[in-house]
């Protein structure tokens, strides 16, 4: 629609110094000492909705708050819930970002030759969420909204949404809507759009592995006192088979099995594996037997060690056998896996394979359940309409690697699917130094999402 274009045209500039600003905030979550900018990053956040019309609020949790807005029209109008979140995570380590994290720049890159702006949460998911905002203040603007629109977004999503269940039973009537919108995900390339149809779940733990009361001297004791790093390496090592299957008994029972013809079909999405590893700057792909890595890194569940460590990591020497051992862990699931029983599974196994000279725990944090979006739907069909539009080329569903536990949760309270149209690249560095997103894909970001509103609830026809 020329009068869209044309406006969206105008505002460039403007969406991306708002954006900047949004970025300024430090609103992690993890860290309590961001405390206060979390909730700054809420209160901007909402002023922006109020400044395009929405009726928008805050409401308290026993964590952060969760920003709330809605723009009614009519109720016989379907509505659209928007999603996403403000916070991010740590930033560390920061030695290997090129610029500040919070300082936003704008540098050219091989894949964003226009530009793309380095900040953590440029992609992941302040960029994304903006444009749902910049899309929304579009159609409200030129007066081309047919629908009602209702936007929640969280500051809590790093760090396992722990209140958001809670909010949403709560609040499950000022919520009701049609389809659910979450543009947290990515696309295959910016010359090939793709749909998210899927995501894993996410099981996420610490263990602890304690040997001797104190650190003790490595000269004088090593050699007599087990060491709980040697222990605890042994036991990760162990958490794999030589084919890269995961060794915990009863982990892979209920495993959706894919079947050979869609597996077939995710393979014929363009892939330059040579060009993957370059980018990643690896010699060779890994993963379990039998299965590409397209399919590695989102049909099949997996295993990582997030962080490990213990002793003395100082500068210099100092010859310690130290006392404790801690690891992080996540173990990313596929639909028919239930995070519960996959950590209470861990914990069993990991804490009988420990032996008798340390004492192992387990302290299960966060998970989610894993996620399939039917692609039969009005809304997911507008939305390949609308990415058909804007980037001329039909997108391609495809099973995501990552976890959106809020997809499974609003669907088993709410009762309504989400339309997973994210813009973002796996390249991106999103939770790694260097975050960041192009402008083209915040761009044709608001445009493809205003064109969805306009394709979910054409304006009506003049009579």
């Amino acid at each position: 629609m020329a009068k869209l274009g044309e406006y969206l045209n105008q505002h460039k500039e403007a969406h991306l110094e708002e954006l900047k600003e949004f970025l300024r905030i430090p609103s992690i979550s993890a860290d309590p000492k961001y405390k206060n900018d979390v909730r700054t990053a809420a209160e901007w956040l909402r002023d922006r909705l109020q400044q395009i019309g929405a009726n928008a609020r805050l409401y308290e949790t026993e964590g952060h708050p969760i920003v709330y807005g809605e723009y009614l029209i009519s109720e016989d109008k379907p509505t659209v819930l928007f999603y996403g979140h403000y916070d991010g995570p740590p930033p560390d380590p920061l030695e290997l970002w090129e610029t500040e994290p919070f300082d936003p720049v704008i540098r050219t890159t091989d894949i964003h030759p226009q530009g793309a702006i380095f900040a953590r949460g440029s992609c992941d998911d302040k960029g994304q969420l903006y444009m749902q905002v910049k899309a929304s203040g579009a159609l409200i603007q030129n007066d081309l909204l047919n629908c009602n629109l209702k936007f929640i977004y969280e500051g809590e999503e790093e760090v396992g949404s722990s209140n958001l269940d809670k909010f949403c039973m709560e609040y499950k009537d000022l919520l009701a809507n049609d389809v659910i919108m979450i543009c947290d995900t990515a696309i295959l390339s910016n010359d090939q759009p793709t749909i998210t149809t899927g995501l894993r779940g996410l099981s996420y733990v610490q263990v602890n592995v304690t040997g001797p009361r104190v650190d003790l001297h490595s000269g004088v004791y090593g050699g007599a006192v087990a060491n709980p790093i040697n222990v605890l390496s042994k036991m990760i090592a162990d958490l794999h088979d030589e084919e890269g299957r995961i060794t915990i008994p009863g982990f892979y029972d209920d495993v959706e099995e894919v079947s050979e013809e869609e597996r077939r079909a995710m393979n014929q999405a363009p892939f330059d594996l040579d060009k993957y590893k370059k980018e990643l700057g690896i010699k060779e792909v890994f993963g379990e037997k039998g299965y590409t890595t397209l399919e590695r890194a989102s049909i099949r569940p997996t295993l990582d060690v997030n962080g490990i460590w213990g002793g003395y990591i100082g500068e210099g020497a100092k010859t310690v056998l130290p006392s404790k051992a801690e690891a992080k862990i996540s173990m990313r699931l596929v639909p028919n896996q239930d995070p519960d029983k996959i950590t209470r599974l861990f914990v069993d196994y990991f804490t009988s394979a420990a032996p008798a000279t340390v004492h192992a725990e387990v302290i299960p944090h966060h998970g989610g359940r894993p996620a399939v979006v039917p692609i039969d739907s009005e809304a997911y069909r507008a939305a390949s309409r609308a990415m058909l539009k804007s980037f001329g080329k039909e997108p391609i569903p495809v099973r995501g690697g990552g976890s959106i536990p809020i997809v499974a949760m609003f669907k088993e309270i709410l009762g309504v699917d989400s339309i997973l149209m994210g813009f973002g690249l796996d390249s991106d560095s999103i939770h790694s130094p260097n975050e960041h997103y192009g402008l083209f894909n915040y761009y044709i970001g608001i445009e493809t999402i205003a064109e969805f509103l306009l394709q979910y609830a054409p304006a009506e026809s003049s009579p």
